[in-house]
């Protein structure tokens, strides 16, 4: 699979991006890498690493959209930036997945505006890959509607088992939907009514509600919600994540007897913090869109982005996207 890498998008652009494209080809994780972006300054940085150099190309930018740019607007202004032109490549079949660590409003809209949305599909949601005790777990959407109706979470719904299917290859993924109760009559309007057509759903393997505190529990395979709550939950296990982290760095400077105890947790530690690690997954997969759009972390490093690039090509290579489509045209 061919992979076209934005290569202006993270926080500290191009550097991420250019060194996990050469880590990513060096283990194999895809057939070819377009990196686009400002040619002259990604030639320079590539001439630090070795690699096969049939299998990277650089695909000229001039423009960049940075995390301040107001998205629609970015979009429809810049059109020589790196996010445009590299899914644009797609659109006409020269690549087969697109990766960008950008601004995640400017990834959304280029992608709806270049792809288009699956036909009977209402919006587009974004789907993580959510680390839990037991196993990966998909959440959706995570941010790319903060309204929904009861038809846009039942699409949801869909797509996040179709997705868990070819992602995990489990035959009748386990749905859930994020509520303030596990029981059916619990949340708000929108909850209630939206339980009750996931339960009459014959296509969709619907367990019911499922309580902020069980999500990491890894009790269900995908977690439906708006993008509202989805954003707010992420953010808050993210930070809750980064809070652990550094009260447990604290205690272990505080004596002695804390340094001995922190030497012979390490191992523990250092499964916690591989486990709860974003840049393990790489990204999120635009889902409900004619194509494949992966959306990273603007604080990615290199390890994330050539895991970014390994999802794509999985993502690719599966028959998702295919079937995705399928299962929309019937209904």
């Amino acid at each position: 699979m061919k992979i076209v890498l934005d290569a202006f998008g993270s926080d500290n652009a191009p550097y991420p991006e250019i060194e996990g494209a050469v880590l990513a080809l060096k283990n194999n994780y895809c057939d070819s890498i377009v990196l686009v972006g400002k040619k002259d300054i990604i030639s320079k940085e590539l001439e630090k690493y070795f690699y096969d150099k049939n299998r990277l190309e650089i695909f000229d930018a001039s423009e960049v959209i940075t995390m301040e740019d107001s998205a629609s607007a970015a979009v429809r202004s810049k059109k020589d930036s790196s996010l445009v032109k590299g899914l644009e490549l797609c659109k006409q079949g020269k690549g087969d997945a697109f990766v960008s660590l950008g601004n995640t409003g400017a990834v959304m809209a280029a992608s709806l505006f270049a792809y288009g949305r699956i036909r009977n599909v209402k919006r587009p949601a974004i789907a993580i890959t959510l680390p839990t005790k037991e196993k990966p777990q998909i959440v959706l959407d995570v941010g790319a509607n903060v309204d929904c109706s009861v038809e846009n979470l039942v699409q949801f719904a869909e797509l996040g088992s179709l997705y868990s299917k070819f992602l995990f290859d489990i035959d009748a993924p386990k749905v859930a939907l994020l509520n303030i109760g596990e029981e059916n009559k619990k949340g708000n309007i929108l909850s209630k009514a939206t339980h009750k057509e996931l339960s009459e759903s014959n296509t969709i393997n619907f367990v019911g509600n499922i309580e902020g505190k069980d999500l990491l529990k890894g009790i269900v395979d995908v977690v439906v919600c708006d993008g509202f709550v989805g954003n707010v939950m992420l953010k808050t296990i993210e930070g809750a994540a980064i809070s652990i982290f550094e009260i447990m760095k604290e205690q272990f400077k505080k004596d002695w007897i804390a340094k001995i105890g922190a030497l012979l947790s390490y191992p523990v530690f250092s499964y916690l913090k591989k486990k709860l690690d974003h840049s393990e997954y790489g990204g999120a997969l635009l889902v409900g869109l004619n194509g494949i759009t992966i959306i990273g972390h603007g604080r990615s490093n290199a390890k994330a982005v050539k895991n970014a690039i390994k999802f794509a090509d999985k993502i690719a290579a599966s028959d998702y996207l295919t079937h995705a489509k399928e299962h929309f045209k019937r209904n």
